[in-house]
C-alpha cells in the first residue's frame, strides 16, 4: 500500500506518513488524523517505503480534490520559502491557500449573491425616488445590468437595498458566477497619453523581455506616470492572451487602481484584500487557476494567487513596510515576486519613487535593470521642499503662525491642503500639572493616548484602554492636561483657525469600517473637504491633483531612533508625503517644522532628493556592514520573567559559536522592551555571505527546537528583518 507524504499545519519543520489505497498527486488537499485532531494537509509526495512501522502509520480519512490545487511552481515556491524562512512546510503551504480551501471547503465555485433590476424597476425613472439620493444612484447602476451584492454593500448601506428590494425595483438571486474564458476576443485599448521620452524607453525595455525572467526597477519622481508605464507595459502581456499580477500596499489602493486598469482594458479585474470574505477571494484564487481573469490586483498575500498563464508580475510602491509580514510565515512579498518570476520565467516590473536601499542596490548592482523617471507627467512642476526651524516659537495646535499663514493663503486660492502627523488621537499623553504623573500602560510602561472624542485613554501597543480618569493616581491632584498633539487635537485646532472650511481627519480611528477610506477619499477629490489631516494612510500613493500645500509636523523623533532604518524610513515618508502636492496644473510647496533643521538627513533629502540621500545611505550602510551589504536574522524571545528570555537567547547564541561567517550580537532588550507585560529581548545573527547563514540556520534549528526553555519561552525567527520594535 503507498505511503503519503503529508504537510500538515503544525509547528514541526517535517512531513507526515499516512496509508492509503492508491498514490496521489503533489498538491491534493487530505484530511487526516493528527493525534487526537483531524487536520487538512497537503500531499507532497508519494513513495513504498517508510521510516516508520507500518502497524504505527494511519490511513488518511478523506481525499478533497481530484487533482492538485497547486501548479509545480507554487510547490516549488513553497518549499523555497520554508527553507529560507526556517518555516514548517504545512504551515507554508496552509497561508498559501485561501481561508476557505484551509478549512477543507470545495475547491469549486460556490453560487454568489446578485442584486438584479425588476422590470418594474427597468421602467423606474431615478427622479421619482424623491430625495433619496443613494437609491437613485444604486437604480442608476443596476438599470445598466446586475451587481454583485458584496460590491454594492460596500457603497451603500443595506438600508438602501432593502428599500429598493421592498419597492419591488431590485431583486436578489444567486447564482455561480462564470467569466468568457475568452476575455481576448473583448480585450480593447482605452485612450491612453503619449509618454515621454523617458516612459517610452521604460516600456520598450520592459516589453522588450516578455517571454522571459527580468527584473525591472523604475526608480520614479513622485507624479511620474509609473501607472501609465505599468499600463502600456500590460498592453502587449494582454494581447498574448496572459495574466498580469500586481501587488499594491493598502486596501485604500486598489479601487482607484482597479477602476484605472478596467477603464483601459475593458477586461474583468480580480481584487484581493483582507476586506473580502472567504468566498469571494476563493473565487478570485478560483478564476485566475482557471485563466479567466487576465488582472488580478492585490495585497501582500495576493503573491500566492495561481495564474495559469502568467506574463508579468508587478510590485507597486515596493518600498513599502505593509509588504513584510510580522508574524506567522514572516515573508516579504516583493522577495517571493522575485523568485516567483524566475520560476514563472516572466519579467518582474518593481516600482517607487522611494526605492527600498535593497532594491536600489540590485539595481546599482545590475541585478535588476534600472529605469529612472526624473519628470512629472503632463504640466505638473516639483514641489518646493522648505523646513520651518520651529526653536523659540509659538505652536497653535503645534503649528508655526507662519504656517498658519501660509495655510490660510493656500486656501483663499481654492487649494487643498495636508497636514501629517504620525500621532493618532487627541494627544500622546496625560500628565497631571501638580506632581508630572503621566499616565501609562502598566502592560508596556509607555503612555496611553489621550482619546478626548471616545473620552478614553488607549495604549497603542497592546490596545488596552480605559476611561479618562478625573483626579491623578499620584498626587490625587485634578489638575490632568494633555501633552502634545495627535490628529484628533489638530483637527479640532484647524476648524476653530479656519472655520469656513471643511476638514477630514484620515487615520486608522476615522477609517475604521466598511469602504469608509474610499468615501473619504471620492470626497477629497470632489473637493467636498478642504484640509486633509491625517498619519501615514495619506503618504500611500493617493493621486489628489488640487493639493498644493503639504505639512509634516514632529518629525524630529525619527531623527534620533535606534533602529538604523529608521532614516531610511523617514526620507521616504517626507519624500512620499511632498509628492502629494502639485500634481496637476497648480504648483505645489511642503513645509517640515523642526526643531533641527540643520540635520544632515534632513539638508541632503531636501536639497539633493531622495535619490541622492539613497545612495549616500548605501556607503553608510557599507561602511557600517549592514544590509543590504550583509545578510540577518533575527531571535526574538518574550516572557513574564526577562530573565527566562535572556538565557533561551544565550543557549541559541552557543548553537552558532562554532561558525567562523556568522556573528551574534546580543541578547540585547528590543527597542520596545515591555509589551502586553512581557519582556522582549533579541538576538542579532550578521554573515557577509547569505548562504553561510542559511547553512548555520537550517543546521541550528532542529537543536535550538530541543532547547529546555524553547518550550517554556515564546521565541520566532524573522530571516531580513524589517522591524526592531
Amino acid at each position: 500500500m503507498p505511503i503519503i507524504c503529508v504537510a500538515v499545519p503544525v509547528p514541526k519543520r517535517q512531513f507526515f506518513e499516512y496509508h492509503h489505497t492508491s498514490a496521489l498527486e503533489p498538491g491534493i488537499r487530505v484530511r487526516v488524523p493528527f493525534g487526537p485532531r483531524q487536520l487538512i494537509g497537503v500531499v507532497l509526495d508519494t513513495t513504498e517505503h517508510s521510516q516508520w512501522q507500518s502497524n504505527k502509520i494511519k490511513a488518511i480519512i478523506e481525499v478533497l480534490d481530484s487533482e492538485s490545487i497547486f501548479s509545480p511552481v507554487q510547490l516549488k515556491l513553497c518549499q523555497w520559502l520554508s527553507q529560507y524562512y526556517q518555516h514548517p512546510i504545512g504551515d507554508v503551504l496552509h497561508s498559501a491557500m485561501p481561508v476557505s480551501l484551509r478549512k477543507g471547503g470545495s475547491s469549486q465555485p460556490k453560487p454568489v449573491s446578485y442584486l438584479r433590476i425588476t422590470e418594474e424597476g427597468q421602467q423606474t425613472s431615478p427622479e421619482s425616488l424623491g430625495k433619496a439620493r443613494k437609491q437613485q444612484q444604486l437604480l442608476v447602476q443596476l438599470q445598466k445590468g446586475e451587481i454583485r451584492y458584496s460590491s454594492v454593500m460596500s457603497e451603500y448601506a443595506s438600508t438602501t437595498v432593502k428599500a429598493l428590494v421592498e419597492k419591488g425595483f431590485v431583486s436578489q438571486l444567486e447564482r455561480v458566477p462564470s467569466l468568457d474564458t475568452n476575455w481576448l476576443a473583448h480585450l480593447s485599448i482605452g485612450d491612453k497619453p503619449t509618454p515621454n521620452i523617458e516612459q517610452a524607453i521604460a516600456i520598450s525595455q520592459i516589453t522588450g523581455k516578455i517571454g522571459q525572467y527580468a527584473s525591472f526597477l523604475i526608480e520614479g519622481v513622485t507624479g511620474s506616470g509609473k501607472t501609465e508605464v505599468y499600463l502600456q507595459a500590460i498592453e502587449s502581456v494582454l494581447s498574448k492572451g496572459q495574466q498580469v499580477l500586481i501587488l499594491v500596499p493598502e486596501i485604500g489602493l486598489t479601487p482607484q487602481t482597479v477602476q484605472r486598469f478596467a477603464e483601459r482594458f475593458n477586461v474583468p479585474v480580480g481584487i484581493l484584500h483582507s476586506n473580502l470574505t472567504d468566498n469571494e477571494r476563493l473565487l478570485v484564487w478560483q478564476q485566475s487557476y482557471a485563466g479567466q481573469l487576465p488582472i488580478i490586483i492585490g495585497t501582500r498575500s495576493a503573491i500566492f494567487t495561481p495564474m495559469r498563464n502568467p506574463g508579468m508580475l508587478i510590485v507597486d510602491e515596493e518600498h513599502d513596510a505593509s509588504y513584510k509580514q510580522q508574524d506567522g510565515l514572516r515573508y516579504h512579498a516583493r522577495d517571493l515576486a522575485v523568485m516567483r518570476a524566475v520560476q514563472e520565467n516572466i519579467p518582474l516590473v518593481l516600482g517607487s519613487a522611494t526605492p527600498a536601499l535593497e532594491s536600489l542596490n540590485n539595481a546599482l548592482n545590475g541585478k535588476y535593470e534600472h529605469l529612472i523617471l526624473n519628470e512629472r507627467a503632463g504640466n505638473a512642476s516639483h514641489p518646493k521642499q522648505q523646513v520651518l526651524d520651529i526653536r523659540n516659537q509659538p505652536l497653535e495646535f503645534g503649528l508655526a503662525k507662519g504656517i498658519i499663514e501660509r495655510i490660510g493663503q493656500h486656501l483663499a486660492q481654492e487649494s487643498q491642503v495636508m497636514l501629517f502627523i504620525n500621532r493618532r488621537g487627541y494627544a500622546p499623553a496625560l500628565v497631571c500639572h501638580t506632581c508630572g504623573h503621566v499616565e501609562e500602560c502598566p502592560g508596556c510602561n509607555k503612555p496611553y493616548t489621550l482619546h478626548k472624542q471616545l473620552y478614553k485613554l488607549q495604549c497603542h501597543h497592546c490596545g488596552s484602554a480605559k476611561a479618562i480618569p478625573k483626579r491623578c493616581q499620584s498626587c490625587g491632584g485634578t489638575e490632568l492636561g494633555a501633552m502634545g498633539v495627535g490628529t484628533e487635537q489638530l483637527e479640532q485646532g484647524l476648524q476653530q483657525l479656519f472655520p469656513q472650511y471643511k476638514s477630514v481627519r484620515i487615520d486608522s480611528d476615522s477609517a475604521r469600517g466598511k469602504n469608509r477610506l474610499n468615501d473619504m477619499l471620492d470626497k477629497i477629490n470632489r473637493n467636498e473637504y478642504q484640509i486633509l489631516i491625517g498619519t501615514q494612510i495619506l503618504s500611500k500613493g493617493h493621486h489628489f491633483p488640487n493639493v498644493t500645500l503639504v505639512v509634516i509636523l514632529e518629525v524630529d523623533g525619527a531623527l534620533f531612533s535606534a533602529d538604523y532604518r529608521a532614516a531610511e524610513h523617514l526620507a521616504q515618508l517626507v519624500t512620499q508625503l511632498a509628492g502629494r502636492a502639485g500634481r496637476a496644473e497648480k504648483p505645489g510647496e511642503m513645509w517640515l517644522q523642526t526643531h533641527d533643521p540643520s540635520h544632515p538627513l534632513l539638508q541632503d533629502l531636501l536639497n539633493n532628493g531622495y535619490s541622492h540621500f539613497a545612495r549616500y545611505a548605501l556607503l553608510e550602510r557599507q561602511q557600517a556592514m549592514l544590509p543590504p551589504h550583509t545578510y540577518q536574522a533575527l531571535f526574538r524571545a518574550q516572557s513574564t520573567d526577562a530573565r527566562l528570555a535572556n538565557q533561551l537567547l544565550i543557549d541559541i547564541a552557543t548553537q552558532f559559536s562554532y561558525s567562523k561567517h556568522v556573528q551574534c550580537i546580543g541578547p540585547l532588550p528590543a527597542l520596545m522592551e515591555k509589551r502586553q507585560g512581557k519582556f522582549r529581548m533579541q538576538l542579532v545573527l550578521m554573515s557577509n555571505n547569505r548562504g553561510a547563514l542559511q547553512h548555520a540556520l537550517a543546521h541550528a534549528m532542529p537543536n535550538i527546537e530541543q532547547l529546555p526553555l524553547a518550550t517554556k519561552v515564546r521565541w520566532a525567527l524573522d530571516v531580513d528583518p524589517q522591524d526592531f520594535m
